[in-house]
C-alpha cells in the first residue's frame, strides 16, 4: 500500500517517539531548531496522514514469519509430528501459552522472544495495544487539523475509528472482554480502566465502527483527496468495510459463547444478531448498488488467494475487502508455502501440513447434498465410497489434491518415478511413506494456494504473491446469513431494506461455485439451516484461517467430531494408468478413515491466557478462568 509522503516525515517520526510513548520529556544539549510546535504533525492532511500510516503497519502479518507460519487451529489441518516451533501444534496439546512462547505465531509481542522487538514480523498482541494507543492520540488531536476541506478531516477521523475498533475486536475475539482504551492513558499514572464483559467491550467497538462508517466514502478514487493517490487505497478503511466490520462485531457478540460469557446463556443473543443482519444488509445493499467489492468469476477463484506471473499484483480481485499486512507478500511464498504443502518427494524442505480427512469430507456433493458418512454410500446424494472423489463440490476440486494427480511437470535429478510424478496417496504409496514424519498422513494435500503442477525440486518460487483476506465479499453474505437466520428467525428472513434472504445468501456463494441451492429438508427450521451454513463456511473459507474463531464462538469447539483429525485409508482399484488419465473419478477400494489426533480440550480452551503480568497489573484486570 503506498504511503502518503510528506517533507515532514522527519517531525512525524519525532512526534511519535514524543508523544505515542510519552518517553524522556527533559533532555540535555538540546539544540534550539530541535523545538517542534505540538501541532505541527496534525496541521494539514498530508502531515496527519503520515501520523495515520503507521497504523497500517500494525496490521498482522499472518502468513509469514520468517520462513514458514501457521494460521489455521481448528481441525482442519495435521502438521507434521513433533514440530514444536507451531502455534498450531500447542493448540492440539491444549498449550494455550503457546501463543507467546511458540516460534511461529503471529500473536506474539515480537518475532524474536529475545529481542521482544515490537515491529519484528507484525505479531497482533503488542501491535495492537500499540496502535490503539496511537488512534487515541490521533483522535485527541482531530481539533488541530484546521488547514484541511471537512472530506479531509472525515477521512482522517474515519480511519483513526475504525482502526480503534478493528484493533479492539481482534484482541477480543480470542481474549474476551477486555478495557477498552478510548483515550491516550497517561503513562505515569497507574492503569485502573476494569475488564469489560464481551457485550460491553463490543458496544464500544460497535460505536468506534459507526463513527467510522458515518465519516468514511465508499470508495477513495471517487473523493478529491484519494484521486491524488489514485489506484493505492484499495485497501484503506472506507464505508462498507466499516458496516461489514460493524456487523461482523454484532454477530461474534451475539454468538454461543461471547453471550455465554457476558449473561450465561450457551444460546445465540437474538438482539445482537439482529444488529448484525442489519449492519451486514447496509454493507451488502451499498456493495451490490456500488459494485465497489464483487464476487469473483470461479474462473479466477484463484486468484483471490494468490497471483502468478502477474507482474507483482496482489491476489484478491474486487472480492477482497480487508488484508493482512502486504509486508513480504511477494517473497514470502517458497518457503511458507510451497515446500509446506507438498512432501518431501518433491520439496525437499518445509514444515510439512496437509488438509485432515474430516474436514475435506465438509466438501460435499456437486448436486449440493452433504457426505453423511464417508465409508458409507449415499443414493441421495449419488456419494460412492468406492468413487470417493467423483461428482464432488468444484472447490474440492481446486482446493484439495487427492491420489493420482498429476503435481510434478519434470522428473528433475531424481528421476521419472511416476510415484513421484503422480501423488501416490493410497495406503502405502510414497507420498504416505518417504520420510516420516514428513509424509501426507492425512492422505490428502494442500492445492488451494498453490499450483497443483510443481517444478521438481524447485517449487513454485518465482513470481508469486500471496495475501491473506481477513475478509472477502463471500464471508460478509455467509454471515449476513448467519445473523438474519438466528436475528429473523427463519432461513427465509430477510433483513429491513435488503433483498436477499438468509437462504438466498448462501446459495448465491453456492451459485458462484457451480454448486447445488442448500436442500429444502434443511429450510424447515433455523437449527437445521445452521447446520449447513457451518458446512458452508468450512469450505468457501477452508484454510483461510477463519475455523478456529467459528467453532469456538459456536461452543463446539471441545466437542466431537471437531476434536478429531482424522487419515482416509484405501487402495487402488484399478491399473495406475487409468487412474493417472482420470484420477477424479478414479476406483478405490477398502476405503475408510482412521483417527491420527483427538484434541483434549476443555471449556478453558475457549479463551486465549493472558499474559500473567498483565493479568497481575491491577485488581481490575482479571485473567481468563482456567488459566
Amino acid at each position: 500500500m503506498k504511503q502518503y509522503l510528506s517533507t515532514l516525515y522527519l517531525v512525524v517520526c519525532a512526534f511519535v517517539i514524543t508523544v505515542s510513548f510519552n518517553a524522556c520529556t527533559k533532555y540535555l544539549d538540546k539544540a534550539p531548531q530541535s523545538d517542534i510546535d505540538e501541532t505541527e504533525p496534525f496541521k494539514n492532511f498530508v502531515n496527519f496522514q503520515g501520523f495515520v500510516e503507521e497504523l497500517y503497519n500494525c496490521i498482522p502479518l499472518v502468513s509469514s514469519a520468517d520462513y514458514h507460519n501457521n494460521w489455521n487451529f481448528g481441525e482442519e489441518e495435521l502438521w507434521e509430528l513433533g514440530e514444536t516451533r507451531l502455534f498450531a501444534e500447542a493448540v492440539d496439546q491444549g498449550d494455550y501459552w503457546g501463543w507467546q512462547t511458540r516460534y511461529y505465531s503471529y500473536f506474539k509481542t515480537g518475532g524474536d522472544p529475545v529481542s521482544n522487538n515490537r515491529f519484528e514480523k507484525n505479531k497482533m498482541w503488542g501491535l495492537s495495544w500499540y496502535a490503539i494507543r496511537k488512534a487515541n492520540v490521533g483522535i485527541a488531536n482531530l481539533d488541530k487539523l484546521t488547514d484541511a476541506t471537512q472530506e479531509e478531516k472525515n477521512l482522517i477521523a474515519g480511519q483513526l475509528y475504525f482502526f480503534r475498533g478493528w484493533f479492539h475486536f481482534m484482541i477480543m475475539q480470542y481474549w474476551g472482554g477486555l478495557p477498552y482504551v478510548d483515550e491516550a492513558l497517561p503513562t505515569d499514572k497507574p492503569l485502573t480502566l476494569p475488564r469489560l464483559n464481551y457485550h460491553e467491550t463490543a458496544e464500544k467497538a460497535a460505536a468506534d465502527f459507526r463513527t467510522a462508517a458515518d465519516l468514511l466514502p465508499v470508495d477513495w478514487d471517487q473523493t478529491d483527496r484519494g484521486r491524488q493517490t489514485l489506484g493505492n487505497n484499495n485497501f484503506r478503511p472506507n464505508k462498507i468495510m466499516a458496516l461489514a466490520y460493524l456487523g461482523k462485531n454484532y454477530l461474534w457478540a451475539g454468538s454461543p459463547l461471547m453471550n455465554k460469557e457476558s449473561t450465561g446463556s450457551e444460546s445465540y443473543n437474538i438482539e445482537y444478531c439482529k444488529k448484525a443482519a442489519d449492519a451486514f444488509a447496509q454493507a451488502l445493499q451499498l456493495t451490490e448498488s456500488t459494485n465497489r467489492y464483487e464476487l469473483a468469476n470461479f474462473s479466477q477463484y484463484t486468484q483471490l488467494f494468490y497471483t502468478f506471473n502477474q507482474s507483482g499484483r496482489l491476489p484478491g480481485l474486487k472480492e477482497a475487502i480487508f488484508v493482512e499486512n502486504l509486508a513480504e507478500s511477494g517473497g514470502r511464498w517458497r518457503w511458507n508455502q510451497v515446500n509446506d504443502f507438498r512432501p518431501m518427494t518433491i520439496n525437499g524442505s518445509g514444515i510439512k501440513v496437509y488438509p485432515t480427512a474430516n474436514y475435506v469430507d465438509y466438501y460435499g456433493m456437486a448436486n449440493g447434498l452433504p457426505i453423511v458418512d464417508p465409508e458409507s454410500p449415499d443414493p441421495e446424494s449419488g456419494y460412492d465410497p468406492e468413487y470417493p472423489w467423483k461428482g464432488r463440490d468444484p472447490r474440492f476440486y481446486h482446493d484439495i489434491m487427492v491420489d493420482g494427480e498429476k503435481c510434478v511437470s519434470n522428473g528433475g535429478l531424481v528421476g521419472n518415478d511416476e510415484y513421484r510424478q503422480y501423488a501416490s496417496l493410497f495406503t502405502g504409496g510414497l507420498y504416505r511413506t518417504a520420510n516420516s514424519n514428513k509424509a501426507v498422513r492425512t492422505g490428502y494435500m494442500n492445492s488451494k494456494f498453490t499450483s497443483k503442477l510443481l517444478n521438481d525440486w524447485e517449487g513454485y518460487n518465482e513470481n508469486n504473491v500471496f495475501v491473506l483476506s481477513f475478509m472477502r465479499l463471500a464471508d460478509v453474505y455467509l454471515m449476513y446469513a448467519e445473523a438474519t437466520a438466528v436475528g429473523y428467525g427463519t432461513p427465509q428472513s430477510k433483513a429491513a431494506g435488503y433483498h436477499l434472504s438468509a437462504v438466498d445468501a448462501v446459495n448465491k456463494i453456492r451459485e458462484r461455485a457451480g454448486v447445488g441451492y442448500v436442500h429444502s429438508k434443511f429450510l424447515n427450521t433455523t437449527e437445521n439451516f445452521l447446520s449447513e451454513l457451518r458446512r458452508e463456511r468450512a469450505v468457501e473459507l477452508a484454510f483461510e484461517g477463519h475455523r478456529f474463531v467459528d467453532l469456538r464462538r459456536w461452543l463446539l469447539l471441545t466437542k466431537r467430531p471437531y476434536t478429531l483429525k482424522k487419515a482416509v485409508e484405501f487402495d487402488r482399484g484399478m491399473p495406475n494408468q487409468q487412474v493417472y488419465a482420470d484420477p477424479h473419478n478414479a476406483r478405490v477400494l477398502n476405503f475408510r478413515e482412521t483417527i491420527l489426533l483427538e484434541r483434549q480440550l476443555s471449556d478453558k480452551h475457549y479463551w486465549f491466557p493472558f499474559l500473567q503480568s498483565d493479568a497481575n497489573m491491577y485488581e481490575g484486570f482479571k485473567q481468563n478462568p482456567g488459566w
